[in-house]
This record gives structure tokens, sequence and C-alpha cells, in this order.
């Protein structure tokens, strides 16, 4: 059963392997939102064929090297654009999501730029609607997961799922060595 009222923005939610929904299979989402009105997060782990410099507007584009990918956040929305720096000060940043990460105010970009360490670009987010979250939690669709600074930065997408729950260890840890597809063993 998932905690009643429990919020898991700045955790991450990494999908298991029963959940085959194509828009979250093997997907890591950091919550930015969690409430009883419902929930946001980013999917961290699909980048997307889109470079920033193709992709964002001028001042928000120079945040980030040009050639670096927008990635996935999900699909609601795909032409919003929500860019997470990991700011040296935390205290600098309009909004944390957690640690030292937090959401770029498009407003404030030029105060970022001498402030954060590192910044990714998402196009799009996932989302719930109140109550959603905490059924599909209950239905073990979603492990829950601590998040850190590297699994929004990392340049390897394809293997976060399997780090983060490595991480988290016990049983995880065989959930991590999974095969993509089982019946391929």
């Amino acid at each position: 059963m998932s905690d009643a009222g429990q919020s898991r923005r700045g955790r991450l939610l990494v999908a298991s392997p029963s959940l085959v929904d194509p828009n979250f299979r093997r997907a890591v989402v950091l919550m930015l939102e969690h409430s009883e009105e419902g929930a946001l997060g980013l999917v961290l782990n699909r980048p997307s064929e889109l470079t920033t410099a193709e992709a964002l507007p001028d001042g928000i584009a120079e945040l980030l090297p040009p050639d670096e990918l927008v990635h996935e956040g999900g699909p609601v929305q795909p032409e919003a654009v929500i860019v997470l720096a990991d700011y040296l000060d935390p205290v600098e940043a309009p909004t944390i999501a957690f640690s030292s990460v937090g959401i770029v105010d498009p407003e404030q970009v030029d105060e970022a730029r001498t402030r954060i360490r590192a910044a990714r670009a998402f196009g799009g987010y996932a989302g719930w609607a109140a109550g959603q979250l905490e059924r599909e939690i209950d239905e073990e669709a979603w492990i829950d997961a601590l998040a850190i600074p590297e699994d929004v930065f990392s340049g390897d997408a394809d293997t976060l799922w399997s780090r983060v729950l490595e991480r988290k260890g016990g049983t995880y840890r065989l959930v991590a060595r999974m095969p993509e597809d089982p019946s391929l063993n």
C-alpha cells in the first residue's frame, strides 16, 4: 500500500517491469509536484533527437551546450519546456526540486547563467490527476527511490533505470539486472 498523503516531491519514481505503457516503460521520473490535487514529474531518461540549439528559444538555449539533446519529459504538452539546473547555491534557485536541483525561471535566465553547474531541458512532462498516482503506486507500477543530482544530468540515459534500482539495493538489484524482454533470457 502507498502511504496516503505522502508527497513524493523531489523523489524518483522508477517504472516497475510490469508497467508496459510505452510512455513509461523503464522510465525514471523526477517528481516536481505531488499533492492531493495531482502530480507532475519529468522523465529523466528519454533524450529526444532535437538539440537545444534547434528546439529552444535563444535565451534558454544559451544555458546549455548547443549540441545537448532536449529530453522528452513526458507525454503531456510536449511543446512546453522545463529546464532543470544544478545550482551552486540552492538558495538562489527560484524553485528547488530537491538538493541543489531546481527549476530555471525563464524570466531569470541571465542570472541563472552564473549560478549553475549544469542544466538540462525537457519538452513536456508527466502528469497525474488527483489520486491517480496513488492508485498506480498501490498497484506497484512505480518504485519509489531517492534522487541525486547525477540522475538528472547523467550522460547515460540508457542505464539510468538500472543504476537507480541497483543503488536502491536488496531485491531491486535483481530487478535492475532483468533483461528488457525476459523471454529472450
